[in-house]
């Protein structure tokens, strides 16, 4: 996770006031809304999540890659839909799911808003909307994600600021019921109980009765009701998956989602209070190495890493931490090694190349530039909206001598953080020393023009 107290794996950038805006549902008012977001990226806890919503999507006759899954460091309980293939879930919300099941319940349920089209049917709950301010919204999400700069995701969205008021994520009574209705189906499909979907309801049950004040978002988004109550019950009652439940590996993965978030965001002590030294499992284990991290304890951190490591040695996240570890104690040499570990077990895996290709170019001898401009080229392949990737990118095609290829890579980042005028200047640059009619050429007019169009709306909205 990244910035001050996150491995390198997790990027966290923080959502200011004119995101939040967007997605209202973060707060039960727009001044609660106007509290700042972080937004987490992770390999690991990604790849857990995509486990559970791959089939599902499948079933929903989605294509997977399609649908984004951003993960929002909230306590609140939440989850969401936005602007077509994207789903928001919160941290508040993972870490209050019991079991693998009652994720995929939640998945399910959110699948179903998408396939049953319910965000387009609530067009006219948003009339001050549009298209490009929910492209805004999503692009300004991906680089909070990347940078950690608010000020870029600002400007990015500012377009976007007319999109205000709860009923935008509101779904009706009607959706809620249709949604449940799809997600006991795509579970079924897929042989996952729905039992885990009504245990998660039944929780989240006693929201109802609280006041507007203290109810969980998601409790005034999805609107729970006896009658869906009562249809997952009988459902669970009938279906014959009802009894299935996932292997005991998606248990195992699940347990280590929840000590790697909860070891993450929440303070140190909380997490050795939530996994004391008496609890021996890899996943207590775990969460405590990253809390000793996380106090800056390096030493002590690597030891109860390597411990993990002499039990699973393939584990790439194991090495992927380790290596972050090091790398932020600015042992160079020893975090490369590590990142090479978990490179070479999930070499198709973005996060952890980005990470390789950082401590590469943090070599003291600055040598390995065309190595890292190989990896991060990779991995932009599957996260071409990565800010931080295009300049690291930028760093390594300098050092290999590209000059014009380095200005493409910062005006790539350029028009992903906001900075449209900067993007304007690099991709000149980049054009003047591309051949005419190239890809790269031809990239680079295309973010010159979309920069200037950017410019004269922002100029026209003054």
């Amino acid at each position: 996770m990244r910035v001050a107290f996150l491995a390198k794996a997790i990027v966290f950038a923080r959502l200011v006031m004119a995101l939040v805006v967007v997605v209202t549902t973060l707060g039960p008012s727009l001044a609660r809304a106007a509290e700042r977001r972080v937004l987490i990226h992770d390999a690991e806890v990604e790849t857990t999540i995509r486990s559970l919503a791959t089939p599902l999507f499948q079933a929903a006759g989605l294509a997977p890659e399609a649908v984004r899954i951003y993960l929002v460091q909230d306590d609140t309980l939440n989850a969401f839909v936005i602007g077509g293939q994207n789903i928001f879930l919160h941290t508040g919300l993972l870490l209050r799911t019991e079991t693998p099941e009652q994720l995929a319940g939640v998945i399910a349920h959110e699948t179903g808003h998408i396939a049953g089209g319910h965000l387009v049917r609530t067009g006219e709950a948003v009339r001050g909307a549009s298209n490009i301010a929910l492209l805004s919204f999503i692009l300004g999400a991906a680089t909070i994600v990347a940078t950690g700069r608010g000020d870029a995701a600002a400007a990015i969205i500012a377009g976007g600021q007319n999109i205000a008021g709860k009923t935008f994520m509101s779904f009706s009574r009607a959706q809620e019921s249709a949604a449940d209705q799809a997600a006991v189906k795509l579970l079924d499909q897929t042989s996952i109980t729905s039992v885990g979907l009504f245990e998660f309801l039944k929780t989240l049950q006693g929201q109802e009765l609280l006041v507007a004040e203290r109810r969980s978002a998601y409790a005034g988004t999805h609107p729970l009701t006896r009658e869906r109550i009562s249809f997952l019950s009988e459902h669970v009652n009938t279906s014959p998956i009802a009894p299935n439940r996932l292997p005991k590996d998606a248990a195992d993965k699940h347990d280590r989602l929840l000590a790697k978030l909860f070891s993450f965001v929440r303070p140190p002590i909380h997490t050795f209070r939530q996994y004391p030294v008496s609890d021996t499992s890899l996943p207590a284990r775990y969460a405590r190495a990253i809390a000793t991290y996380r106090r800056t304890e390096t030493d002590a951190a690597i030891g109860l890493i390597d411990e993990l490591l002499s039990e699973a040695p393939e584990d790439a996240y194991f090495h992927e931490l380790r290596g972050q570890v090091l790398f932020e104690s600015g042992r160079i040499v020893e975090a490369e090694a590590s990142y090479r570990q978990a490179f070479m077990r999930l070499p198709e895996q973005p996060l952890i190349a980005m990470g390789l290709a950082q401590t590469i170019l943090s070599r003291p001898d600055r040598s390995g530039a065309a190595e890292a401009e190989d990896l991060l080229e990779h991995a932009l392949r599957d996260r071409p909206a990565t800010p931080f990737a295009w300049r690291q990118l930028a760093i390594a095609r300098g050092r290999a001598g590209n000059k014009p290829m380095a200005a493409l890579a910062l005006a790539e980042e350029a028009i992903r953080t906001g900075q449209v005028r900067d993007a304007v200047g690099q991709a000149k640059r980049a054009q003047t020393g591309l051949a005419n009619g190239s890809a790269g050429w031809l990239r680079a007019v295309d973010i010159e023009e979309l920069a200037k169009r950017q410019i004269q709306a922002r100029g026209q909205t003054k």
